[in-house]
C-alpha cells in the first residue's frame, strides 16, 4: 500500500496515510485516460451551431425569369444555394454530442489518473481544510504555504463552505467534492490538494 505524508495548512508533516493499491498504485492506462477525457469533453460540448437551408433564408420564392428564351441558365429561386445569401447545403444542425461510456472504464480511468498524479509527485494530502474565515486572501496564503502550483484542484469531502467561498475567485483553482472528481479534472490541473477525509473516501470507494 502506498504511504503518503499528511500535512497541515502550514505544510508541516503531521502524520501518514495508507492508500489502497488498486486505486493509487494501479497501472496507468493511457488509452483509457484518453477515452475518459474525450467522453467528458463530448458531454460538455454544446451542439447549438446551426446554418439555414434554402427553406429558412429570406427571399421570394417566385421564378426570377422564364425558363427558356433568355440565353441564361434556368433558375427557380433566389434562395438557391448557388446564389449569394442562399441557403446552405448539408450545413451543421443542432445535435447532442454526448455518448455513454461504460462505468468500469470511467472508474479505471479515475484510478489511472490518481496513480499518475501520485507517481509524478503532484498529489498532496492535507489533514483538513479548516479555515478561520471565507476570505480569498486567507485561501491564497494557505495555497502559498502548501507550495501550490499555477493550477490547483482542491478535493474535499464534503466541500467546505468557507473554502468554496474563498477559492472561487482565485484563477486556476478548482474545488470539487469527491463524487464530482473526474479524470479530466485531475489531468487538467498541475497539482491536486486532497483532504485526508477525501483521500480515504476515494481509496475506499474505488477499491476493487
Amino acid at each position: 500500500m502506498p504511504v503518503v505524508d499528511v500535512v497541515n495548512l502550514r505544510n508541516e508533516k503531521v502524520g501518514e496515510i495508507e492508500l489502497a493499491d488498486s486505486v493509487f498504485a494501479a497501472p496507468v492506462n493511457q488509452a483509457l485516460l484518453y477515452e475518459a477525457v474525450r467522453h467528458y469533453l463530448a458531454c460538455r460540448r454544446r451542439g447549438t451551431v446551426k446554418t439555414k437551408n434554402r427553406a429558412e433564408v429570406s427571399g421570394s420564392g417566385r421564378k426570377l425569369w422564364r425558363q427558356k428564351g433568355t440565353g441564361r441558365a434556368r433558375v427557380g429561386s433566389i434562395r438557391s444555394p448557388l446564389w449569394r445569401k442562399g441557403g446552405t447545403v448539408h450545413g451543421p444542425q443542432p445535435r447532442d454530442y454526448s455518448y455513454r461510456l461504460p462505468r468500469k472504464m470511467l472508474l479505471g480511468a479515475l484510478r489511472s489518473a490518481l496513480t499518475a498524479k501520485l507517481q509524478d509527485g503532484e498529489l498532496k494530502v492535507v489533514q483538513a481544510f479548516e479555515l478561520p474565515d471565507h476570505k480569498t486572501k486567507t485561501v491564497r496564503k494557505v495555497l502559498e504555504a502548501l507550495e501550490a502550483r499555477r493550477t490547483v484542484l482542491l478535493v474535499d469531502n464534503p466541500a467546505d463552505d468557507k473554502l468554496e467561498l474563498g477559492s472561487r475567485n482565485l484563477p486556476g483553482v478548482t474545488l470539487l467534492a469527491t463524487r464530482e472528481v473526474t479524470p479530466y479534472h485531475l489531468l487538467e490541473h498541475e497539482q491536486v490538494l486532497m483532504s485526508e477525509a477525501a483521500a480515504r473516501k476515494l481509496s475506499e470507494a474505488l477499491a476493487k
